[in-house]
């Protein structure tokens, strides 16, 4: 699964479901058997295309998260109750059914080793850094990473597990909660806004390699608020997804 992605190739391909493995009580992972694949750069996306009986079809974009070392190819989705086709990928399918798909796909939001890396997640925003994550742990990058992830709530951290056991010396993950956090709670509360990221993020004369991923708004005020820190705004990559549709 290392090997290089090809460019142009965007032939649509079949793919079989090998596990569905629930991230939370929203999200799933879709654990992928794809013989077609060409590999791919951590922080690029596929296409998935879903055809009804009658011929009707709907697309969407997913953020893959698995890393290019990765055996097998994976997809986090999370259910948007009104979507056309994420209530699909997170509630029906199953071991052995197949879905469709075509990438890799993006560029300019995949990373590649150099650093430091600063990641800022929103929501589901975080699978791209998962499979960054991933890669850098598999490739012997020793530059120091730092993503600050924020979840509504606990309940809706995706990767809890992973992400705890990576946080060390090299690899810093910064929690916040913008709505109910546990009894317990001693992370950060609150919204990513400038105060915070003076606090948790690196000056711009460390020149972090910085990706910020998540709902618009988000994205906007995160990206704003590195940008009035001194960031240049033409090194910080963005991608982000609307609130409905998926």
């Amino acid at each position: 699964m290392a090997r290089a992605a090809v460019p142009g190739r965007l032939n649509w391909q079949l793919t079989t479901v090998a596990d569905v493995v629930s991230e939370n009580a929203h999200a799933v992972s879709l654990v992928l058997d794809a013989p077609d694949w060409v590999g791919h750069r951590a922080g690029q996306h596929v296409d998935v295309r879903l055809t009804a009986e009658d011929g009707y079809e709907a697309q969407r974009s997913y953020s893959i998260a698995s890393a290019p070392e990765d055996d097998q190819l994976v997809l986090t989705v999370e259910r948007i109750d009104d979507g056309e086709v994420s209530p699909y990928l997170a509630d029906e399918l199953r071991a052995g059914d197949e879905l469709e798909l075509r990438g890799p796909i993006g560029g300019y939001f995949a990373w590649d080793r150099g650093g430091p890396l600063l990641m800022l997640a929103g929501g589901s925003g975080v699978v791209p850094f998962r499979s960054m994550l991933r890669h850098r742990a598999a490739s012997g990058e020793t530059a120091p990473a730092r993503l600050i992830y924020s979840a509504r709530t606990w309940a809706d951290v995706i990767y809890e597990r992973e992400l705890m056991a990576l946080d060390d010396d090299a690899v810093e993950i910064v929690f916040t909660l913008t709505r109910d956090a546990p009894p317990d709670w001693t992370g950060r509360r609150g919204r990513v806004d400038r105060a915070m990221l003076e606090d948790v993020s690196w000056p711009p004369p460390e020149r972090p390699q910085i990706y910020v991923c998540g709902p618009t708004g988000f994205v906007e005020a995160a990206a704003a608020a590195l940008v009035d820190l001194g960031h240049p705004a033409l090194e910080i990559r963005t991608e982000r997804f609307g609130p409905s549709g998926a």
